[in-house]
């Protein structure tokens, strides 16, 4: 089977766009109008062809890998998990694989743990990706990430081919990964949460201006567990960096909504299952996300409950109605469950500048004494 590369790839859907073109003004020179169809049709058919193949190639790239789970009994199975999938040079490629196939970093295993190991260590990693290799309704699409709160993982494709593939952690349940459609605003390498200064997020990519939701590189424990990001290694954070593109600023270098790289939440997690997750049920590499959207454009923009945006900023919010109805819509389609009550966004830089102001004037108020 023929493989072709990603410039390959557009360069037949370039080709393909020319010859649909030339078909209708190719009468004058090709001398008649039934030689004219018929070159138009063999080329065409050619190039559709071509296509065809490049696209059964994308699905088929890779061969089947079995899975099986290792209970991790006791200190002595611990500790060769530990060896073998070491976070070293010889071992790398271990490490890479184990990690993102359970979702978490080899610091969080602990005794009592199930891991899912391969048969076989690939180098590409999308060997073991749970979304499909070629995604048709995004192949007009130049870059487009998709999420699965389900599969604590996410996909970059290009043009409809999965570029990366990658564990994620995101949000807990009461602070979600909320579904729906959003887009990159802006990126930093290296930067300081906004409400916990003690927090240093590498690589942060917004893709939620208002309520803060971003990538970034932080500890993987293997759950959803983060205040609504998206955690990932650090290695794919940094890919994912360079990778994406930022929005379009306006006059007042603001970034324009929905003009940077499209990111799709396409699910979102069962948080009645109190451990493990369904990535670490799966018995070999075959596609498994069942969700993904029929148009990814038109996915619906995300709902998120005020509840979420800090308060700081809710003055600025530009459809105000839209998330003081979230939460009611939200819980109506069963995606926070109804006992549950979302965390509120909580600056704690300020409630640290509230406490230091009352330190000094108590200590003020001591010396007068």
């Amino acid at each position: 089977m023929q493989h072709y590369s990603a410039s390959k790839r557009i360069l037949l859907l370039g080709l393909f766009t020319l010859l649909t073109s030339l078909c209708f003004a190719c009468g004058g020179n090709f001398g008649t109008e039934e030689v004219a169809d018929r070159v138009c049709a063999d080329s065409l058919e050619k190039v559709a062809e071509m296509r065809a193949a490049h696209i059964d190639s994308l699905r088929n790239r890779f061969g089947p890998i079995k899975y099986s789970r290792v209970h991790v009994s006791n200190s002595r199975v611990l500790d060769s998990i530990r060896r073998t999938f070491a976070k070293t040079s010889d071992t790398w490629l271990n490490y890479r694989v184990l990690t993102l196939l359970n979702r978490k970093d080899l610091q969080f295993v602990r005794i009592g743990d199930s891991l899912v190991l391969p048969d076989s260590v690939v180098k590409d990693l999308r060997a073991y990706s749970v979304f499909p290799q070629y995604y048709p309704a995004a192949d007009t699409i130049p870059k487009l990430l998709l999420i699965s709160n389900v599969w604590q993982s996410y996909a970059c494709y290009r043009y409809g081919e999965l570029v990366r593939f990658a564990a994620a952690n995101t949000g807990s349940e009461r602070k979600p990964t909320l579904p729906g459609r959003y887009a990159v605003n802006w990126k930093q390498i290296k930067r300081l949460s906004s409400l916990d200064s003690t927090w240093v997020l590498p690589f942060t990519i917004n893709f939620h201006q208002y309520a803060g939701n971003a990538f970034h590189q932080f500890e993987m424990p293997g759950r959803p567990v983060s205040h609504s990001c998206v955690r990932q290694f650090l290695v794919d954070a940094e890919w994912l960096y360079k990778w994406v593109r930022p929005a379009k600023l306006d006059s007042n270098r603001r970034p324009i909504p929905f003009t940077g790289t499209p990111v799709v939440i396409i699910d979102y997690f069962d948080y009645s299952r109190r451990r493990g997750g369904d990535w670490l049920e799966l018995a070999n590499n075959s596609p498994v996300v069942k969700s993904m959207p029929a148009d990814p454009m038109s996915t619906e923009e995300a709902l998120i409950p005020m509840s979420q945006i800090p308060k700081d900023v809710r003055g600025a919010l530009p459809n105000r109605k839209m998330n003081l109805a979230a939460d009611s819509i939200l819980r109506f389609r069963g995606v926070i469950r109804d006992h549950v009550s979302l965390s509120e966004s909580i600056d704690f830089n300020k409630l640290r500048r509230a406490k230091r102001a009352a330190q000094e004037k108590n200590k003020v108020k001591r010396d007068s004494l």
